[in-house]
């Protein structure tokens, strides 16, 4: 007889793989790796990620791994920009393809007058002999096919050719455009061996216990119930309180419903919340609604007893760096004094120099 999992066993157990119970003494290359890529829409969220996650994490210490490439952020899972390690990209980016194929496709009529290969050619020399910014890459489109939609040219490249934004984009503390080379200018050349086996093993191990559903959602793939069904003599299946089963590894952590669960501050954007299609185990559905807005911005959030209980930002101005909290229900009163005390740190990692800082709850 299968095993059932309930809401809170789920929790508990995507809170361990997401390394959110408790801060683990890990190096940012190998967190990244073993989160499968954070979610990085935004410079500053995966900074934040990490430091939510790993013991006496230093916000600048994924930045040095992206200046010396061993970490980079490019459009990889759900069509969407992560920040990965190089050798994760290498592995991915040829997996996430569809994905862009797929964007393609449905614009095919406005595409089909167009050599696309000719100018997905003649993009990648420009692209590689120095990065370049989507403002420029569209000059010079323009410039090339006065007759086009230099915005539809650009976004047709940025879909076939594998673009990595370079540094100082993405660093803790710097600022700057978001400019682009190729994966292979920017790595050298590699002979990609992907393998959807294991990615569907390593997202189990950062997220599961998973329908086929959530592994979809998750990569934004489809008929990966084909590689699911491949792998299920090394699995173990459970199934959820609505009767749908799930897989996982047989040694991944399952820590039970009873589990201590910190506080913790989770970042916008954080794959925490997009990497299953039944989120019920860390979100519940009226409370996404105000997460999740309609301009695909997804909010930053706190967790008190493991699940989403509201939303918070850090506001800056003279001199004073104050984090805002927006709970979704009264907080009791020790979780209460934990995520002041939480905030605190955040605000000192984030913000040190500035001259004062303080916890207000909405």
């Amino acid at each position: 007889m299968t095993t059932e999992l309930g809401r809170r066993a789920l929790n508990r157990a995507l809170l361990a793989r997401q390394l959110l119970l408790e801060r683990r003494a890990m190096p940012a290359l190998e967190a990244i790796e073993h989160l499968v890529g954070l979610q990085a829409q935004a410079p500053n969220p995966p900074h934040i990620g990490l430091w939510t996650r790993l013991a006496d994490y230093a916000l600048d210490e994924a930045g040095e791994l992206i200046a010396d490439r061993r970490a980079l952020r490019m459009v990889l899972m759900r069509g969407t920009l992560h920040l990965v390690s190089a050798r994760d990209a290498r592995a991915l980016r040829p997996i996430t393809q569809v994905i862009l194929d797929n964007y393609l496709k449905a614009r095919a009529a406005e595409l089909e007058h167009l050599d696309l290969a000719a100018l997905v050619a003649w993009a990648r020399a420009l692209l590689e002999e120095e990065p370049r910014s989507d403002k420029d890459l569209r000059a010079l489109l323009a410039e090339r096919w006065p007759d086009e939609d230099p915005a539809l040219l650009a976004w047709a490249v940025r879909c076939r050719l594998p673009l990595v934004q370079v540094p100082p984009r993405g660093i803790w503390g710097s600022s700057g455009i978001a400019r682009h080379t190729t994966l292979e200018n920017w790595l050298g050349p590699a002979v990609p061996d992907p393998s959807l086996d294991d990615v569907v093993r390593r997202y189990l191990g950062a997220f599961g216990p998973a329908s086929v559903q959530d592994v979809q959602q998750w990569a934004g793939l489809t008929r990966l119930g084909e590689v699911v069904e491949r792998l299920r003599p090394e699995l173990v299946a459970f199934r959820d309180e609505n009767g749908r089963t799930l897989y996982d590894l047989p040694d991944a952590p399952r820590p039970g419903p009873d589990a201590e669960a910190p506080v913790r501050f989770v970042p916008d954007f954080d794959n925490l919340l997009l990497s299953h299609a039944d989120r019920a185990r860390i979100i519940s559905e009226e409370h996404r609604k105000r997460v999740f807005t309609v301009n695909g911005i997804i909010r930053a959030t706190f967790l008190v007893d493991g699940f989403v209980h509201g939303m918070w930002k850090i506001e800056k101005g003279r001199g004073e760096a104050t984090l805002r909290i927006e709970p979704f229900a009264p907080v009791p009163g020790p979780e209460r004094a934990a995520l002041e005390e939480e905030g605190m740190r955040l605000l000192a990692s984030a913000h040190p120099k500035a001259k004062s800082h303080g916890v207000e709850f909405g």
